[in-house]
């Protein structure tokens, strides 16, 4: 039996209708549905139930023509969910009737093979499909975030290489602190980024075990071949108690813990460029295609991107602290708060991928004013530190040597002028330690060239850092999508929110 029209069947009602003599009122089963949230499973969904039905043929639980009824028919609903219309040439869409995506998939699928369609949820629950479903979408998701996170970080470090001699301001408490370089600022940055991958990885791995098989709580009575239908969806390893396979959602809670970081990673970055977007700083000048004007004030160029990426992070920690709330009193197993989940983890995710992506497009195409920041390192006492670090090394105790630069900072202020610009006098007042190269010692550029520490902000080790930056992005490239992955984000565009 084909059907690729409009689906009427009764094979549509609540796959739990049989218990009940009337059906759900119309605003109970728009209350309580998830198909707007997870219809954008819909591919894993078809891949599970492809696994499921092999590993039911295996073990003799149905027949080998079963089997491929029902992949013949799984594989053109995805067929059709990809192009959009079904073999003829109507448009196919999701029922958004339907309870969840799981009850439309296996009822379009009965509507189109038959009897064997009602065949493939045979040893499972919708418990353990849904865990499943999320497990599966999770890990492909995480490869999404991690390629476009590897991404900035390439571009950061690209950055980094340009302006590896170019001054800026270091500031501790919004105020000069040291000098560095624009290049040892951007990789701060990164590193950032890079610690995101490497939680985002660590999560990996435990989201990468399969629950099918649990059932609803109990696991099942019927011989299933768990680690069979685990390797065909290639799983690292299969969860060891059912109970705890269908009430667990650590994976989104660890995943929403991560996303919340790598967003106040992009809010602190955010932060620092609409500081430096000011005509106060004008460090960066944002491309005009990632900025804004005003409806009022002719002459604004606004960092609204910049702002919304900040302002974002509330709303992604908002939705991680709804799920770790959502799961703090529900007793095992399996309770309906869980269907909860998706709506504040996919809000998170696509909150954060989309501003990395933007993120990275407005720092690749950004002017720097190096010009501005290295004419801000010079005065504003950047350079005090270094006082300190020369009479060190002539042998001072470094408390002695404090109070030392203190008290020329204090001079300078007093005849408002700049630490150079002291008269060597002065400096002599001071210390007998001082000689004449003490003026060479506290240019700029010097207080950045000496500092050769690992992590410093010297030219060389900034190179070192760009190289460590371009080989983790470069070593640790993500798994390639297929193009057919690559398709789900159209296919979420063409039914999600639909």
């Amino acid at each position: 039996m084909q059907n690729h029209g409009t689906i009427t069947s009764d094979n549509h009602a609540a796959l739990w209708h049989g218990r009940f003599k009337e059906g759900p009122d119309a605003a109970a089963v728009a209350f309580e549905t998830s198909i707007f949230d997870d219809m954008r499973m819909a591919m894993v969904d078809i891949e599970g139930s492809i696994a499921h039905a092999k590993m039911l043929s295996k073990t003799g639980l149905i027949s080998k023509q079963e089997e491929d009824s029902i992949v013949e028919g799984l594989l053109s609903i995805k067929k059709d969910l990809l192009n959009g219309k079904d073999a003829a040439g109507n448009p196919f869409k999701v029922d958004t009737s339907a309870e969840d995506i799981h009850s439309f998939i296996e009822a379009t699928l009965t509507d189109r093979i038959g009897e064997p369609g009602k065949k493939v949820h045979t040893g499972r629950s919708r418990n353990d499909q849904i865990a499943l479903d999320e497990r599966m979408y999770l890990k492909h998701q995480i490869k999404m975030l991690e390629k476009e996170l590897l991404n900035l970080v390439s571009v950061l470090a690209d950055l980094a290489a340009t302006y590896k001699n170019s001054l800026i301001p270091g500031f501790t408490h919004m105020q000069h602190a040291q000098p560095v370089t624009l290049g040892h600022h951007l990789c701060a940055w990164a590193w950032m980024f890079t610690r995101d991958i490497d939680r985002l990885r660590d999560a990996y791995k435990r989201i990468d075990v399969s629950p099918i098989g649990s059932c609803a709580l109990a696991g099942s009575g019927l011989p299933l071949d768990r680690q069979y239908e685990a390797d065909l969806l290639s799983f690292a390893a299969v969860s060891q108690n059912s109970l705890d396979s269908v009430s667990d959602r650590d994976y989104y809670l660890e995943t929403s813990s991560a996303l919340s970081l790598v967003q106040m990673h992009l809010s602190r970055a955010c932060e620092e460029i609409v500081l430096w977007s000011t005509t106060e700083f004008a460090f960066i000048e944002l491309s005009e295609k990632w900025s804004t004007g005003s409806s009022i004030m002719p002459q604004k160029k606004n960092p609204d991107f910049a702002e919304i990426i900040r302002g974002k992070t509330g709303r992604v920690y908002g939705d991680m602290i709804a799920l770790f709330t959502m799961m703090k009193g529900i007793p095992l197993s399996y309770d309906r708060d869980m269907q909860e989940d998706k709506s504040s983890f996919f809000d998170a995710y696509d909150t954060v991928i989309s501003s990395v992506r933007i993120f990275t497009q407005m720092v690749k195409t950004a002017k720097w004013n190096t010009e501005k920041m290295s004419e801000l390192c010079y005065g504003g006492f950047l350079n005090a530190t270094d006082i300190a670090d020369y009479l060190v090394r002539k042998g001072m105790p470094f408390r002695t040597a404090h109070g030392v630069s203190a008290r020329l900072v204090r001079s300078a202020i007093d005849n408002n002028c700049k630490l150079e610009d002291l008269p060597f006098d002065a400096y002599i007042k001071e210390s007998d330690l001082f000689e004449k190269d003490i003026f060479n010692v506290i240019l700029p550029e010097q207080c950045v060239a000496i500092r050769k520490t690992i992590g410093g902000p010297a030219p060389e080790m900034v190179e070192k850092q760009i190289e460590a930056l371009k080989t983790f992005a470069s070593s640790n490239k993500s798994e390639d999508l297929s193009s057919e992955e690559d398709d789900w984000d159209l296919i979420f565009e063409n039914y999600y929110n639909k």
